[in-house]
């Protein structure tokens, strides 16, 4: 991929260009540490770093041309500098061009909402790839392209990273792109350049309000994907719609193109019966435009049948035979930290989640409810320098639904772990009938509840789920929910 340095400007409206135009750019990045030989480097204002400070570091890893909003002192040698208004907007208009606008080219899907997108976009992958298609996939956990897989930074990475994502996927040759799409990608433009053909809505619920300041403007920056699914040229274009979430009326209302609906009443498009919800998995008939599905899944909980009919409309919508849905959507063992049972022969069950938000935390232990014999342990606690609104709300859910609560850390971030404890424990005030532990150590509380648990108990660790590591103040280590439950119960209590 390459490009000079005038094709690019002259995608920009407002522009001045000092030094070389005809420099060879190989590379983009708004990263001076990522930057490479021939590289153009887009300086960028953020809310903590200024990339105008980092011009010389750009320069000296390779950087032959410069994109900023106020030209440096001296204008450097050998380098080219284009000078505009906004780099952040010049930064949506030159990473989909520089990369010959990728997301044209595949047929795009994106998956938004508050809970459910890693599971819905990991169902849509495997049935994809089972009906003959080559398939990539940008989400929470990991980025597929090709035979690749990559750690995600981001739900939705940045605009750059992303064209870039979406050029290997092209040039691997793939024919689609699954993604998730955030509500913090939508409303900073990081999907500029990309033209979708089906978008599906799972939920709105709380979250992202540090971000968002009302729910308001949480669902309209969620719109926003529906809102313009209408525009470009790709034909057969569809929005899916979950109609038990409130939201879904209201956005359907501004959607211009023919839409798909799921719910649990009959008068929905797609929609279950006779649902039966057991540890391991889910039985129930889903009914579809396309006639009756008979389900028997290894994946389970109410939030699941969503999730199911989520990726069951979108795969109608891309023409996927009912046959191969029914045996493909059976076969799906579920996604890393989603409702994961970790079984290592102990006498009571331990699940690991990413419920990170009251209504997730509320789901997950609705379905445990359902499989719990004795009582149920929930361990959580609610991230630092995020929305600190949801985490009394979370606290009263806990102490609602279940029977003994452990309150920890999540990744506190740079926020005081103790603090975040003390705004989460004020729904425990006058608590007597319900057991409630406070141990801010994270592997300390798991392990004391693994301890404690006996026979026919479930015990919750929520919050982190496929996540492998914890943010602390001045560091990040390595942890895992997962293997702290496999190490005790291999070496202390099933011993």
């Amino acid at each position: 991929m390459a490009k000079h340095l005038l094709e690019i400007a002259n995608q920009l409206q407002n522009k001045e260009i000092y030094g070389d135009v005809n420099v060879l750019i190989e590379d983009v990045s708004a990263d001076s540490r990522e930057i490479k030989s021939n590289g153009l480097f887009i300086a960028l204002r953020g809310a903590r770093v200024d990339g105008h400070n980092y011009l010389e570091n750009a320069i000296k890893e390779g950087a032959k041309a410069l994109v900023v909003d106020t030209l440096p002192k001296k204008l450097p040698d050998n380098v080219a500098v284009v000078l505009v208004p906004d780099t952040r907007e010049a930064m949506e208009i030159i990473a989909p061009y520089f990369y010959d606008y990728p997301g044209k080219k595949l047929r795009m899907v994106g998956v938004t909402g508050t809970n459910g997108k890693t599971t819905t976009t990991n169902i849509v992958r495997q049935v994809l790839e089972k009906a003959g298609h080559k398939v990539g996939m940008i989400g929470t956990i990991n980025i597929v392209i090709g035979d690749r897989v990559l750690v995600s930074h981001n739900t939705t990475p940045d605009v750059v990273d992303l064209q870039k994502s979406l050029a290997e996927m092209v040039a691997c040759g793939c024919d689609y792109c699954v993604m998730e799409v955030s509500s913090h990608a939508l409303a900073l433009k990081r999907v500029s350049g990309i033209e979708y053909d089906c978008a599906v809505l799972t939920n709105i619920t709380q979250d992202h309000l540090d971000f968002h300041k009302t729910m308001e403007n949480y669902r309209d920056a969620k719109s926003l994907l529906f809102e313009n699914l209408h525009s470009g040229v790709k034909p057969n274009k569809m929005a899916v719609f979950n109609m038990d979430d409130a939201s879904s009326e209201i956005i359907k209302s501004r959607t211009k193109t023919n839409v798909l609906t799921y719910g649990m009443q009959t008068v929905y498009d797609i929609h279950p019966e006779n649902v039966k919800i057991h540890a391991k998995g889910m039985d129930f008939v889903l009914h579809t435009p396309n006639g009756k599905m008979n389900l028997t899944t290894k994946i389970t909980g109410a939030f699941n049948v969503y999730n199911i009919m989520s990726a069951v409309g979108v795969l109608l919508a891309e023409g996927v035979d009912l046959g191969l849905l029914e045996k493909e959507i059976n076969a799906f063992v579920g996604v890393p930290g989603r409702f994961q049972l970790v079984e290592k022969g102990q006498n009571f069950t331990v699940v690991v989640d990413y419920a990170h938000t009251p209504d997730g935390l509320e789901n997950v232990l609705h379905t445990a409810r359902e499989i719990t014999k004795n009582s149920l342990w929930v361990i959580f606690g609610c991230g630092g320098d995020r929305d600190n609104t949801k985490r009394p709300v979370m606290g009263r859910i806990a102490r609602e639904l279940a029977d003994r609560i452990v309150v920890t850390s999540d990744n506190p971030r740079t926020e005081d772990p103790e603090k975040i404890l003390d705004q989460v424990c004020v729904a425990f005030d006058g608590m007597k009938d319900k057991e409630f532990h406070r141990i801010v150590d994270r592997r300390e509380a798991i392990e004391f509840v693994l301890k404690n648990a006996a026979a026919g108990d479930v015990v919750m660790i929520a919050g982190k789920g496929h996540e492998d590591y914890q943010i602390l103040k001045d560091k990040t280590i390595h942890f895992s929910d997962k293997e702290v439950v496999e190490e005790y119960l291999e070496n202390v209590k099933c011993r």
